[in-house]
């Protein structure tokens, strides 16, 4: 599933920018890079939003929970959770997938700062939003159009990308894009038919939608304004695999794209990807250093003037700073 909310007066995504002194297309290598370590036993950071009042990083990880940075004296601390039941004794660290259906497993975050509220795309339990104080999140979707489970491509992607195997799902082409109306409430299908439909942003003039196809290696473009609306195209192809797309304060988009390479066993090149308004790959940045192969990175964001890195499976938020 790969999800879009629209509201008047603005555009919350579900589902980068930073100057690096390099050529377009040429991979650039990470010199200043952090590590905001998560709570002891917790993995999993795929999906980061920022609160711009607090300027400080909120992610959903592999336990259930959403947690929110507090500084370095502070680290993480609980922030919401996306079902009733959830329990601290049962899913705070664990890793278990099977345990997903019982604890969540939130998998995009955005926030509408207008509002104050962060929108959460749980794998399980599809749409919902917490305010400002956090705790339960309400549900807002589990279905669009009746007919079928928003959240299916959601549990499938999160556990081939947890698994490292995507051959399961290789033929898959169930995902949709999906738009939701805070205002009626209601769930419109944009797109159907695409394989493996993960991360989502929107255009900074809102004439065009992304959604990055997992298992089709490639971003389609869905017009939602102008005389091509509601017609789609392929918007950028990769050799690898693209996760979450994140705008960027420029307008441009960075993308997490993970490259299986052809050594036995196979291991995967970490990368964050740049991509002009047009759809042309602007610059690549080398992540394989500082997670070293052990996790498929899920996405790339710039939030002022650095660079921050979700992942499946590592302990910490990675953080660059130029």
């Amino acid at each position: 599933m790969a999800m879009i909310i629209f509201s008047p007066s603005t555009v919350i995504l579900l589902s980068i920018f930073i100057i690096f002194f390099c050529f377009p297309s040429k991979v650039c290598s990470l010199s200043a890079f952090s590590q905001l370590q998560l709570p002891p036993n917790v993995t999993g950071p795929v999906s980061l939003a920022f609160d711009l009042s607090a300027a400080v990083p909120y992610t959903g990880v592999h336990d259930g929970r959403i947690i929110r940075y507090g500084g370095t004296d502070v680290g993480f601390t609980d922030f919401a959770f996306t079902t009733p039941t959830r329990s601290k004794a049962v899913c705070d660290g664990n890793t278990d997938p099977d345990s997903e259906p019982t604890c969540g497993r939130p998998l995009g975050l955005s926030f509408n700062n207008q509002r104050n509220q962060l929108y959460i795309a749980d794998a399980y339990f599809g749409l919902l939003v917490a305010g400002p104080n956090g705790r339960l999140a309400t549900t807002l979707a589990t279905t669009a159009e009746e007919d079928f489970s928003t959240t299916i491509q959601l549990r499938n992607l999160s556990k081939a990308i947890a698994s490292g195997n995507t051959t399961a799902f290789s033929s898959d082409a169930t995902g949709r894009l999906l738009r939701y109306d805070p205002a009626t409430k209601n769930v419109t299908v944009l797109l159907s038919g695409l394989s493996g439909a993960a991360g989502t942003a929107v255009s900074s003039d809102g004439m065009f939608v992304l959604v990055s196809e997992f298992n089709a290696n490639r971003i389609r473009k869905f017009w939602l304004r102008g005389s091509r609306a509601s017609t789609s195209e392929t918007f950028v192809r990769f050799r690898g695999t693209p996760i979450n797309i994140k705008r960027s304060g420029t307008g441009d988009f960075w993308v997490a794209v993970n490259i299986q390479n052809s050594q036995s066993p196979p291991t995967s090149m970490l990368t964050g990807q740049r991509i002009s308004y047009s759809g042309t790959i602007l610059e690549t940045v080398s992540f394989d250093d500082q997670y070293g192969g052990t996790t498929l990175i899920t996405e790339v964001q710039e939030h002022f003037g650095a660079l921050y890195v979700g992942s499946d499976n590592a302990t910490f938020v990675g953080v660059h700073r130029g």
